[in-house]
């Protein structure tokens, strides 16, 4: 068996390690994929870890890293829920598995480089308390860009509005595992919207609770924010949304041109932040 081929796996579940306390909750299944993602890993276990809500599941899924994260897993074992390494399709392939292997009545999915912050996972389950319809949660989200910039993100769902652009964000918000017994899983024809995509097809049937609280902490840059995620974004708009190509056509040349502004915007509002102390989060528009 080669070194590629080589799959590893551990954690709680694997060694019968059960919680000692009767859980308070519904159980929330955090998933996270990565690949070669030693420098960042830790924080995001941690950030996990530090979670005062007691009944959460860390489900680990790694691409078959070489760089020493499945060796800071190992170092984990007995707080993560479950971790697995083995070669995958990416990372819409990586969360399919874990949904496969998620217990949580509500899951979750928080990237390698992000972390969540202190109370997120109480507030998203007192928010689903009070909306006990609801199969969609979703905050705010703190974007932090190389050059110091950061950008709050995030509004509440509305079709209207979601059927144009992702207004909600992905990282940390939450999904009641009946949606995806409703819409399914992730189609890994997608390599960087495959997220957006399965909302889109819930139409404007979904139910959807919104909290204006910053709950995690992303790092910009990626696949995410290249021209490649616009073409998908465009395509799922018209193939899964149903929106007309004309305007998805239009849109796509507003965004590309949005795009083309990014370096500005993150240069600029990096000079902002290194000069305020008092106020480090700066918001441009352009």
């Amino acid at each position: 068996m080669s070194v590629k081929e080589l799959k590893f796996s551990g954690g709680r579940r694997l060694h019968q390690t059960a919680a000692s306390e009767e859980p308070a909750g519904p159980l929330v299944t955090v998933v996270t994929a990565v690949f070669n993602g030693v420098g960042t890993i830790k924080g995001c276990i941690e950030s996990v870890l530090r979670q005062d809500y007691s009944h959460i599941e860390h489900v680990i899924i790694d691409g078959g890293s070489t760089d020493g994260t499945v060796e800071v897993l190992r170092e984990y074992e007995d707080r993560i829920g479950l971790w697995r390494s083995e070669p995958d399709r990416g990372i819409y392939d990586a969360w399919n598995k874990a949904l496969r292997e998620a217990r949580g009545e509500w899951l979750c999915f928080l990237g390698a480089d992000d972390e969540f912050l202190p109370g997120a996972v109480t507030a998203y389950m007192a928010l689903a308390a009070k909306n006990p319809q609801a199969e969609y949660l979703s905050s705010k989200l703190k974007v932090v860009h190389p050059s110091g910039y950061v950008r709050i993100m995030g509004s509440p769902w509305k079709w209207s509005k979601f059927s144009k652009s992702m207004c909600t964000h992905h990282v940390g918000s939450m999904h009641r595992r009946s949606l995806f017994e409703r819409l399914g899983t992730y189609d890994t024809s997608y390599r960087i919207v495959a997220d957006y995509e399965l909302l889109l097809r819930a139409k404007g049937q979904l139910n959807a609770a919104y909290m204006p609280t910053i709950t995690a902490v992303m790092r910009a840059g990626g696949a995410s924010s290249g021209r490649q995620c616009l073409q998908e974004t465009a395509r799922a708009k018209v193939e899964t949304g149903g929106r007309s190509k004309v305007l998805a056509a239009v849109e796509l040349r507003i965004a590309n041109a949005k795009y083309l502004l990014r370096p500005l915007r993150s240069a600029v509002g990096g000079i902002l932040a290194r000069r305020s102390k008092s106020r480090p989060t700066h918001t441009l528009k352009f």
